[in-house]
């Protein structure tokens, strides 16, 4: 009967998942809240008949549903700019970009009044650290080095369960211009956390830009030259 009830629970969340999701996305101006679908099958050893030619974006997040909130997990490729003939370098580091959403209703999530707050680096590589007694937490200013600096305030917070059963991760934005202080919490297992370090742990070259690198090196490595892509990843994320 638990396992019943496990698998129903699942199928539930997977399918709130997928109408969450998909109905915001298509209207999202986070358009750039995805991995591009540009790389080619053939340099990984697909043939055009062997695979699906991809089209678009791909959008992946990993999701987590509670009854106060839902929280959702997603990286952000850098962009690159062309130097000179033949050369890119970052233009935009990547990042971890993570969504959080108070609930409007059971089971229902208000896209609206989302929170945005985007792990660097070095932020994605403390997360990944953390044993299962430690804290984390990260304060940023989107306007930083402008005059709008200190209008907007956010800390991201996540605190260990007392019984070690998981975290709380929680964000709070302090707006002085709307004079609101928002804290949304989500509690997350110790299996959802595992999750998000496990995929933090892959995507982190990648928001480095560091697969291109290596991927150059390969592919020189067989005697073929990588020409850069003309079009280059266009993100348009919110760098919070």
């Amino acid at each position: 009967m638990m396992k019943q009830a496990r698998t129903l629970l699942s199928r539930s969340l997977c399918d709130q998942s997928k109408s969450l999701f998909e109905g915001n996305f298509k209207v999202s101006p986070l358009r750039g809240f995805a991995t591009r679908a540009d790389s080619s099958t053939s340099a990984r050893g697909f043939s055009g008949k062997d695979a699906a030619k991809p089209s678009g974006r791909v959008f992946a997040p990993y999701a987590i549903f509670k009854g106060k909130a839902a929280l959702s997990v997603e990286p952000v490729l850098p962009t690159f700019a062309r130097i000179e003939p033949g050369n890119l370098r970052i233009d935009r580091r990547g990042s971890v970009m993570m969504t959080f959403m108070p609930a409007s209703g059971e089971r229902k999530y208000d896209w609206e009044k989302k929170q945005l707050f985007a792990l660097s680096a070095t932020e994605v590589g403390s997360l990944i650290s953390m044993g299962s007694n430690d804290s984390s937490e990260f304060f940023h200013d989107p306007s930083m080095k402008s005059s709008n600096a200190g209008q907007v305030r956010k800390s991201l917070s996540i605190k260990p369960h007392a019984d070690g059963s998981g975290y709380f991760i929680s964000l709070t934005v302090n707006n002085s211009i709307l004079k609101t202080n928002e804290r949304i919490v989500v509690p997350v297992t110790t299996a959802e956390f595992v999750v998000m370090k496990t995929a933090f742990s892959f995507a982190l070259p990648h928001i480095m830009g560091w697969d291109r690198i290596l991927g150059q090196a390969d592919t020189a490595a067989q005697g073929i030259t990588l020409h850069p892509k003309t079009d280059l990843p266009q993100l348009g994320v919110e760098w919070v």
